[in-house]
Order: C-alpha cells, then sequence, then structure tokens
C-alpha cells in the first residue's frame, strides 16, 4: 500500500512513492498541451469566431452544416499538427521508457485529442475522446488515420478564427473530406458531446485505474470526466495520487500530494528528471 506522506511540493515523498510503485497511470488534461500552445476550449477563452464548443462539437452541428465543423477541425489540426511536445509530454515519454527497463507497467489515459504525447515517444497511450490526425466515415465507420494538411483543398487556407462565415465563399459537402474506403463523407474521429466514449476503450481505462497502484493527474482536476471518477477510485483503494496543474489542489482530502504550476516545470522534476 501508499505511504500516508501527504503535502504540498512534496517532491521528497513523491519520488519515493514513484520508486516504489509497479503500476503507474497518467490521467492527462488540456493543460498539459496549452503550454504547447493548444487553445484550451473550456472555460472563458474557448471560443472559436463566435462558436462555442458546445455548438460545433456535436453529430447535430455536424449534420446541419458540416463544412463549418470541418473548418473548426481544420483549424484545430493545423494547431495540433504544429505545437512541439513540451517537457512535460516530453519527460512521461522518457518515463516510459524507464519503466518498461525496470519492469513497471506505465500508460497514459488522456482527453486530448492533439497527438502530442504519441508525438513526443510515448507508446502506451489511450486517447480515450479521439484524435484529430483520424477521421471516421459517416457510412461505413471506418477510421483512418490522417495527418495531411490540409486535408482536402477545399479547406485550404480556411478556419481562420478572426474571419466570419459570411466573408467566405460556401463549401460543397462533395468537397469535404471523403472516407478511402467508400467514399462517403468522413467525420473528424472525435468523441463529440452528447457522444459516448468507446466502450472497449473505456474498459481498457478502467482495467488500468483499478491495476494501478499510482495515479498522476497532469493538467486535468478531479471534476472533469474520466478524472472524476478514476482518480477517486485510486484513492479510495488506498493508493495515491499525485496532482500536476496550474490551479489550486482539487480539494480531494484523500489525493496525497499537489504540484502546483507549470506541468513542464513540475513534473519533470517530480520524476526526476531535473534537480
Amino acid at each position: 500500500m501508499a505511504s500516508s506522506s501527504k503535502g504540498l511540493n512534496n517532491f521528497q515523498g513523491f519520488k519515493k512513492v514513484l520508486d516504489q510503485a509497479k503500476n503507474i497511470i497518467v490521467l492527462s488534461g488540456a493543460g498539459i498541451s496549452a503550454e504547447s500552445g493548444i487553445p484550451v476550449f473550456r472555460g472563458l477563452t474557448g471560443i472559436w469566431r463566435n462558436h462555442k464548443p458546445t455548438s460545433l462539437a456535436t453529430p447535430e452541428a455536424f449534420t446541419a452544416n458540416p463544412a463549418l465543423v470541418w473548418e473548426f477541425y481544420h483549424y484545430r489540426r493545423c494547431v495540433a499538427f504544429n505545437a512541439p511536445p513540451n517537457n512535460a509530454h516530453l519527460a512521461l515519454a522518457k518515463f516510459e521508457q524507464d519503466c518498461k527497463t525496470q519492469n513497471k507497467n506505465f500508460h497514459i489515459i488522456t482527453q486530448n485529442v492533439d497527438g502530442l504525447h504519441h508525438r513526443a515517444g510515448s507508446k502506451n497511450v489511450l486517447e480515450l475522446h479521439g484524435a484529430l490526425s483520424k477521421i471516421r466515415c459517416t457510412h461505413c465507420e471506418q477510421v483512418e488515420e490522417n495527418w495531411e494538411n490540409p486535408i482536402c483543398e477545399a479547406l485550404k487556407d480556411r478556419g481562420d478564427p478572426n474571419v466570419t462565415e459570411k466573408s467566405l465563399p460556401p463549401i460543397d459537402i462533395a468537397e469535404l473530406p471523403k472516407c478511402k474506403t467508400c467514399g462517403k463523407l468522413a467525420r473528424p474521429h472525435i468523441v463529440w458531446f452528447g457522444e459516448n466514449l468507446d466502450l472497449n476503450l473505456f474498459e481498457q481505462a478502467r482495467n488500468l485505474v483499478e491495476a494501478c497502484d499510482l495515479c498522476l493527474l497532469v493538467g486535468t482536476s478531479s471534476v472533469v470526466m474520466p478524472a472524476a471518477m478514476f482518480a477517486p477510485l485510486v484513492a479510495e483503494r488506498g493508493y495515491p495520487v499525485a496532482e500536476f496543474n496550474l490551479n489550486d489542489a482539487s480539494g480531494q482530502e484523500n489525493f496525497q500530494f499537489h504540484f502546483p504550476g507549470p506541468c513542464g516545470t513540475c513534473l519533470p522534476k517530480a520524476l526526476g528528471y531535473e534537480d
């Protein structure tokens, strides 16, 4: 079982727990990628043009105006594909390699869709909310990886958040991304508001949570799903949870460690890669 050490910025106590752990999971969220320049589409700054994500990232929005939704995701793809993994992503990738040599199990369960964990070198990553680098056919459900930018000619030079739709020529649905298998309209492979997580992926994540003996919350809070459910489950089993984020501690009394500040600074230090 975990040590009873608790504390703010208790790097020494955390390192002892980290060295003893055999099955480690990371729950990552928007905070880690914000340090790479990825906009956070929650809260006051989460606006594209005059639209909120809740009005665009839905099946209903795609049905009503697939061109507008694809413009939004073309913008997000451009930002994500050009953003560099930061020190937090790189530290997690290095730690995964170290765990492998030490016969420890290490997995990242992320709410992010930007692919920065993979680009940093991490291998054991579950992307619960999908990926910007993947598209899914609206007809045959085929999922394809696609890093093309622009993904289609019609979206070239589109997606500028400072331009209104009225000032742009309309895009015909026939010009939007297509499935390479059946030729029908494709959509971003993203779990939109109102949609369920992939059940198999969710079960994999849940199994990892139930087997772990250390959980790291990185750039996410314990009030956003799935961390809202996963992290408390770990703590209830008597194992430590460590928070790494800019905000104050979540208020969860059974979370043992909290490291406030940029993830790219405090996480590498906690993992032993910086003095």
